[in-house]
């Protein structure tokens, strides 16, 4: 499930239209057999498990993980929610599939290297560089466990569900008594009547009660020391044999936490990213992409946010969302160009710097030195005020570019918006 999906059952926010979206999350998301791992590390019970990235290792898993299984359960390993219900471009159906062991290789290899599409990866699709081998459980209940943040709290919010496996927004919506949310005192962190809470909202019917809340404490404890953002289980079972089991798992990491949490950031698949913003992120901006056809750069980020939403009003698109920062080098200028340009879906570029702590000079020395160095075949606005403004206009008009120029935020919006149809 994506983060903006479960943010809707903690504060019942609107929806983007019904249309997919690209948006760029602002933590660490690591796969599935990643997050199973590390809930093992907590004694939290998860299946038995082992990725694999290629035939070869498939064959041998089969041999050594699961020489006595006559099913194994294959997933196709992605940053992205839906799995079970994409579709890989070479027209194989399903992410995740339950086959008889002797199955196993064929199916894995017709994965591997494969792009699967989901509701949530957009119609582009992601590459599945690995497969999750799990036993097959003999589930007898299936619900669904989360634990995220809360601003109406201020703190963390566990929500569970006595149904899972299946999409809990809809379930939110036909069934919200079903819905139970916990709120936690970060301050006293999780006592034994809000874990009792949430035992009695998951509702299970053959696991131990008390045991069952100490794994939920003990998730708890994973969601704090690890820095979590998110951890989410859907489902979390009940087996024949009457044990609680993180059937799935979902984790996020807040990125602040990364100087401290070295081991789990280190899982980062940056291949599963925007390679966009993975080159933003390694030159230091702040950068998200979306889908418009006018590339934004922008120092601060509520000047940013207003610059989207004027070109928004007079009727253009922002294509990202990117702040050079109060303190940007030239290099650091010339590399936002070159991450702008790259994309083919922008017509027009807008820059627009009001000068305190950045200069204009800089800026201006960082858009010509980009200019040189890649090819800019779409108009570029620029509105520029502030420190040092008319050194950078003066370099701008000496560099000989072909530039337009806007007095304020309004006029540079308008020019913008106008550039894509001349």
């Amino acid at each position: 499930m994506a983060w903006r999906s479960l943010g809707k059952l903690v504060s019942q926010s609107l929806s983007a239209g019904g249309r997919w979206q690209q948006q760029q999350l602002r933590h660490l998301n690591i796969h599935e057999y990643q997050g199973a791992e590390l809930m093992g590390k907590y004694g939290i019970n998860v299946p038995k498990g082992v990725a694999v990235a290629s035939v070869e290792e498939v064959r041998k898993a089969v041999k050594d993980v699961f020489p006595n299984e006559k099913e194994v359960v294959v997933k196709s390993q992605i940053l992205a929610g839906g799995r079970g219900l994409g579709t890989f471009k070479s027209g194989l159906k399903g992410g995740v599939h339950i086959v008889k062991a002797e199955e196993v290789e064929d199916l894995a290899g017709n994965m591997l290297g494969q792009i699967l599409v989901t509701k949530q990866t957009g119609p582009q699709g992601k590459v599945v560089s690995k497969v999750y081998l799990c036993e097959k459980l003999s589930l007898v209940n299936e619900m669904y466990f989360a634990i995220t943040l809360d601003r109406t709290s201020a703190g963390p919010i566990i929500i569970a569900c006595r149904k899972g496996g299946t999409s809990i927004e809809d379930l939110a919506e036909k069934f919200p008594d079903m819905i139970v949310k916990v709120p936690i005192d970060v301050f006293k962190g999780i006592t034994d009547e809000d874990a009792a809470k949430v035992v009695d909202g998951l509702a299970p019917k053959v696991a131990d009660r008390n045991t069952a809340i100490e794994q939920v404490k003990k998730l708890y404890k994973l969601f704090c020391e690890s820095d979590c953002t998110l951890l989410e289980i859907n489902p979390i079972a009940e087996t024949a044999d009457n044990q609680l089991v993180a059937a799935d798992a979902k984790l996020n990491f807040d990125d602040n936490g990364a100087f401290r949490q070295k081991e789990i950031f280190a899982l980062r698949d940056s291949s599963q990213e925007d390679p966009r913003e993975v080159a933003a992120a390694k030159a230091d901006l702040n950068y998200i992409g979306l889908d418009g056809e006018i590339g934004c750069m922008v120092n601060g980020a509520g000047l940013a946010m207003a610059t989207m939403d004027i070109i928004k009003l007079h009727g253009g698109t922002p294509a990202n969302f990117l702040d050079v920062g109060g303190n940007a080098s030239e290099g650091q200028v010339v590399e936002a160009f070159k991450i702008l340009t790259a994309d083919d879906k922008v017509k027009a570029i807008l820059v627009n710097i009001f000068g305190g702590i950045m200069k204009c000079d800089v800026i201006a020395s960082g858009i010509v030195n980009a200019a040189k160095q890649v090819s800019l075949k779409v108009p570029v606005i620029v509105r520029l005020e502030g420190t040092n403004v008319d050194q950078g206009k003066r370099i701008l008009k000496e560099s000989g570019m072909t530039l337009i120029t806007a007095e304020d935020l309004d006029d540079a919006a308008e020019k913008a918006v106008k550039a894509l149809s001349q």
